[in-house]
This record gives C-alpha cells, structure tokens and sequence, in this order.
C-alpha cells in the first residue's frame, strides 16, 4: 500500500491547522537531529566520514517505516497527526540535504571511496531501515 507523508485535506482551516502542525514537528524533529549529531560529533571526535548524518539517516529511515506502517495497520490517527508526525518531526530529523552537501564535498576533496560508500550505504541500508521498521511494526 502507498504511504504518502503529506496528503491534501479539507478546507482552508484544515489546512492551515496541519501545516502549522507539520511546522511545529518539524522543529522538533529538528532539535532532535541536531541533538544526536552532536552527541556522535562528542563521541567520534573527528572522522572524515560523516558519521552523525548517517546515523540519522539510518535512524530516520527506520522510524519512518515504523510509524507510517503503524499508523497505516495498527495505530490509526488523524490525518492531521500523521502530517505532523511524518512530514514534520521526521522530515525535519532527516538530513538528506546534509547527506548531499557532505557527499559532495568528500567527492571535491577527492574522497571518492568515502563518497560512494556514504551513497551506497546511506541508500541500501535506509531502504532495509524502512523495511525493518514496517515489519517490526507489523509485529508490535
């Protein structure tokens, strides 16, 4: 079944209610990020791979598959949350964005092995994260 993260609803109030929602999710889902990837920042120290970033990715994907197959069979919500949850708190958790400036910037310091390991490790194992994530939910 199709999972889309943000899905049009209602009128005008509506919409307005869900998009302020996904705004406050996304703050937070932001706070989180920047929260982990200072703790892995802390721990690590200095790696020329970016580590926090793919951390988070991994993490988001996983957390995406939970909640979206969770909310979609087992734990059903309101449209409004589930735009609040998923395109706000995750999107704004997620760091696709930085996974592509950092990604770039390894391939212009010459880093290619570290680029295509970034690429390839970030895409595979996100994709096995969401598909963890369903069927660990599918479990719960």
């Amino acid at each position: 079944m199709g999972v889309a993260l943000a899905r049009p609803l209602g009128g005008d109030s509506t919409r307005m209610r869900t998009l302020i929602l996904v705004m406050l999710g996304g703050a937070f889902g932001t706070g989180f990020r920047y929260s982990l990837s200072s703790f892995v920042h802390l721990a690590v120290k200095q790696s020329k791979f970016p580590l926090a970033t793919f951390i988070v990715n991994l993490s988001g994907s996983f957390l995406i598959g939970l909640l979206a197959e969770a909310f979609a069979s087992r734990y059903p919500v309101s449209p409004a949350l589930r735009a609040a949850v998923l395109a706000g708190v995750l999107g704004g958790y997620t760091t696709f964005s930085s996974f592509s400036f950092e990604t770039l910037s390894l391939i212009r310091g010459g880093d290619l092995w570290l680029a295509a390991l970034n690429v390839s490790a970030s895409v595979l194992l996100g994709l096995a994260g969401v598909w963890a994530g369903m069927r660990f939910a599918q479990m719960i």
